[in-house]
């Protein structure tokens, strides 16, 4: 039978929206995971596309992590949904000490979202990979009716090759270890929240948002016994040092003054009634390290631009009850975790 007609998909720019279609398995959606996505992040090598991806892994010792990213807005000061993305996989398997190699991005994408959003958002996805040297091998689309996501959601997984020698992770914690962070705080969550909700303060304030992996390597290298390692994302440095201290049964003591807030942060937080320590951050993590290599530490951190200002903000106290406490010009005070969502949609 001789069929009459055009068989090839109306390309991707005649839509300036994403439409139902896109996500209804049909030539529509094809054109969309062509144009926008394998035209950014490519094939595995020569392979053709498959439902799943084959991976050369250069060692038996592997880390795999997931994460969703549900952010408003998509664009921010310094980053964007697609970086952010990128960026909070990366930066998880590093806190593991494992070197990012592979990533998924599977996208749920709002009816009526632009197309431009969408490349835009892409882009920067294959960007920040490149950067990173990761490959994004797999994925998968779905488009839902309007109204019901706020543009644009991306889930990942990650896998990584731990370059550790043995475990980092709250069970290592020992009393005495030195508490290190590798740079100023709060500045991605007021960041975001000032974008959003249209506020200025006089001096904008940029995202930390950044891959982690290169100060976590050469923290490895210098030979320092890193204990633990914990991204701040969502509840700051409360939630993670809380966290760490329960799961481990150990009280740690941190020295307020010690704590690095950018100015423009702080007087932020103070106008809007934010603690510090409970806002996001999306490129900074704390360090748990043996107190006699301490600087040792903190001299490799200085050597990565995203951890130029590492500096040490305490220790761990003692073992027993899982508790943070922290030393003001008043004496101690304990942290604990936010009872409620402070800065919603920050990651």
């Amino acid at each position: 039978m001789n069929i009459e007609g055009p068989v090839c998909p109306v390309p991707l720019s005649r839509y300036p929206a994403i439409v139902m279609a896109h996500g209804g398995g049909g030539r529509l959606m094809r054109d969309l995971i062509e144009n926008a996505f394998i035209s950014a992040f490519g094939a595995v090598g020569d392979r053709p596309a498959h439902d799943s991806a084959a991976l050369d892994l250069p060692t038996a010792r592997i880390a795999f992590t997931t994460d969703s990213f549900l952010i408003r807005p998509l664009y921010f000061p310094n980053a964007d949904i697609g970086e952010l993305a990128v960026y909070g996989t990366v930066n998880d398997l590093a806190m593991g000490g494992a070197r990012p190699l592979y990533l998924s991005a599977s996208f749920i994408l709002e009816e009526g979202l632009p197309v431009d959003t969408l490349m835009r958002v892409v882009q920067s996805m294959s960007r920040a990979a490149a950067d990173t040297g990761v490959a994004i091998v797999t994925g998968d689309t779905k488009v839902v009716e309007k109204g019901r996501c706020d543009g644009m959601y991306i889930t990942t997984a990650g896998v990584g090759s731990l370059e550790c020698v043995g475990t980092i992770g709250p069970a290592e914690v020992r009393e005495g270890d030195t508490v290190i962070v590798s740079g100023d705080l709060g500045r991605h969550g007021i960041a975001v929240m000032a974008v959003r909700e249209g506020f200025a303060f006089g001096t904008q304030i940029v995202s930390d948002c950044a891959p982690l992996w290169d100060p976590v390597q050469a923290l490895l290298a210098s030979g320092a016994e890193v204990h633990c390692l914990r991204d701040l994302t969502r509840g700051g440095l409360a939630s993670a040092l809380v966290e760490i201290a329960e799961s481990a049964h150990i009280e740690v003591t941190v020295t307020e003054e010690a704590i690095p807030v950018a100015d423009a942060v702080r007087s932020a937080c103070e106008i809007l009634g934010y603690d510090p320590l409970h806002v996001a951050n999306e490129g900074r993590f704390v360090a748990f390290v043996r107190s006699d290599h301490a600087d040792r530490a903190i001299e490799a951190l200085r050597t990565c631009a995203v951890s130029a200002d590492a500096v040490s903000i305490g220790r761990v106290t003692a073992r027993g009850e899982g508790r943070v406490l922290l030393r003001t010009v008043g004496g101690l005070r304990p942290v604990d975790m936010l009872s409620g969502e402070q800065l919603p949609r920050i990651c």
